[in-house]
């Protein structure tokens, strides 16, 4: 490795620390290289930025987010939250339970975990504190509920996922159905714990009746076809994952011409949300290309690769070493950027100790989640925080039982291979 590239490498890593942003920062560290490399041609630095934006998978991206929002704008969201008040209304913790439920199924509607726990945080925290529960639990429960969203197709983090390390969206989508089920019952489980143990009530007491469940399910049963025509389109061969996106808005916008409640102000918002968010994913992407590019050209993936394979021989430490590697990254940089710097360099080895490809994705994806949800530069823990103005040192303190929880996921899904590839095996 040469000083050039260590050079570049601190430069990179100092502008994060410094909260500059991610684009920027990667850009920054990436112009260090260029400028003091004279073996290296300039003009490749822009040739790799615009290179990197043209992959035709990415499209899925904005496809997805503009559907999320337009869901969010057309009354979907307020359906599918009086539907899971009905199917866990009578689970103790009652409000928490629609919470991280909600968060499920909005996971395959919306994509992005940041919008999801911005709206929940808006929308769930106080009906929580009103009844009864503190202000630090009800933002912890936002926060990591919203961890779900990237791992239930069609999470963003699959699609950025499959076009780097060139794997199946499809399958990531498949998988991810396993791995957000098994995430969304363990925080349910803890959420009926502490709620019993505090005395945060149910919803109600009485059975339901099938005449109430039938009322609140109607309005949700087309808002939850979306995953299931996505999903089955892509199996079947009817859509790419890219064209899935654009078959998400028309359903979204058909959703919303039903309900009556899209207005053409909500589009101009809509559209405007959208382009702000795909914009901001995009240039990290670019920025990134450029710097894979730099470790590539250096032959740093394989050098990494001969010596993670000379030091360790089996794959169990490998997973463990990587867990803790991407747990400490995931705290202090975005889970977008390390993906797209550390993937090249990571998916190679991980496929070298013949450890499956979609198993080794949402591992790598449930740690980016994680890391979202950890101190000090977590995402989903400071937009949680900002919106319920909760103080940081509560959220952790709450936050401790479920950070053991998230650990046991963790090392279910690393060591045993069943909860990530069942569900892949089975449809494929």
């Amino acid at each position: 490795m040469t000083n050039v590239i260590i050079a570049a490498a601190i430069v990179m890593l100092v502008l994060l620390f410094m909260k500059v942003p991610v684009f920027v920062a990667v850009l920054g560290g990436s112009a260090v290289y260029f400028v003091f490399n004279p073996s290296a041609n300039p003009i490749v630095f822009a040739q790799q930025a615009i290179t990197g934006v043209e992959s035709i998978s990415l499209l899925a991206i904005p496809f997805f987010v503009c559907a999320g929002i337009v869901m969010n704008y057309t009354g979907v969201t307020r359906r599918i939250m009086d539907f899971c008040s009905v199917l866990t209304g009578r689970m103790s913790g009652g409000l928490a339970q629609v919470n991280i439920l909600l968060s499920t199924l909005m996971g395959g509607l919306s994509g992005s975990n940041i919008a999801d726990a911005a709206m929940e945080a808006k929308m769930m925290v106080p009906e929580m504190e009103k009844k009864g529960f503190s202000k630090a639990f009800s933002t912890v429960v936002t926060a990591a509920s919203s961890m779900i969203t990237p791992l239930i197709p069609p999470g963003i983090a699959m699609i950025l996922y499959g076009c780097i390390a060139n794997v199946s969206i499809g399958k990531l989508f498949i998988s991810g159905i396993g791995v957000g089920t098994i995430l969304c019952a363990s925080e349910m489980i803890l959420a009926s714990r502490i709620s019993k143990r505090r005395g945060y009530v149910p919803l109600r007491t009485e059975k339901i009746s099938g005449k109430e469940f039938v009322t609140a399910a109607k309005p949700a049963i087309l808002p939850l076809l979306l995953p299931i025509i996505i999903i089955g389109g892509i199996r079947l061969g009817i859509f790419t994952a890219t064209e899935a996106g654009a078959v998400a808005i028309i359903y979204a916008a058909l959703l919303g011409l039903g309900y009556r409640e899209l207005k053409l102000k909500d589009l101009a918002t809509t559209f405007k949300e959208t382009i702000t968010t795909t914009a901001s994913i995009m240039l990290i992407v670019a920025a990134a290309a450029v710097f894979s590019w730099i470790l590539t050209k250096e032959r740093i993936p394989q050098q990494l690769t001969e010596w993670m394979m000379t030091t360790i021989h089996s794959k169990y430490v490998f997973l463990i070493v990587v867990n803790i590697f991407l747990l400490i990254v995931g705290m202090f940089i975005e889970g977008n950027a390390s993906m797209i710097i550390l993937v090249p360099l990571l998916a190679p080895i991980a496929k070298s100790y013949g450890i499956d490809e979609i198993q080794f994705a949402m591992v790598y994806i449930f740690n980016n989640a994680i890391g979202a949800f950890s101190p000090p530069m977590g995402t989903l823990m400071f937009v949680t925080c900002g919106i319920t103005k909760c103080k940081t040192k509560d959220f952790i303190k709450e936050a401790l039982p479920f950070y053991i929880l998230l650990f046991v996921d963790l090392m279910l899904l690393t060591y045993v291979p069943f909860c990530t590839t069942a569900l892949v095996n089975l449809f494929y």
